[in-house]
């Protein structure tokens, strides 16, 4: 099973205050111990939203939207991309994650959707395109 898992930004992670040398250290060795166990994927931290942009679709039309946007507790400010044995498996490994943030924090876990979760709408034309993005992917 696939998962990502959200660090949470908070008021300090989004006014851009770096973590201390000591998390930085803590984090890096959790994140050993996650690639040593087969586990972690990929993952990074991610910049205030004063750097980002969003782009609103309706219809045809595109909006682009600049930070920094204002619910701090609907951002995101890290991830992971993990592959574990189920969640109770990914919520294992949460629970022994250093505190990401110098404050209280949340991590949220997402299962990620897996080509056959789509098998009822899924067509041959629509199967092969994935497919071929999928193998590409893998050959990088």
């Amino acid at each position: 099973m696939r998962v990502i898992v959200l660090v949470k930004a908070t008021a300090d992670s989004e006014a851009g205050i770096m973590p201390p040398a000591e998390l930085m250290v803590a984090m890096g060795r959790y994140n050993q111990e996650l690639v040593d166990a087969g586990i972690m994927q990929g993952g990074d931290g991610l910049k205030p939203s004063v750097h980002a942009k969003r782009v609103a679709f309706s219809g045809s039309n595109r909006t682009v939207i600049d930070g920094p946007f204002a619910e701090t507790k609907e951002l995101v400010s890290g991830f992971w991309i993990w592959t574990v044995r189920d969640m109770d498996h990914a919520i294992e490994w949460v629970k022994r994650c250093p505190n990401p943030m110098m404050g209280p924090s949340e991590i949220e876990i997402r299962p990620v959707f897996e080509m056959a979760d789509f098998a009822e709408v899924m067509t041959p034309e629509a199967e092969a395109i994935h497919d071929k993005v999928r193998a590409t992917l893998e050959g990088q």
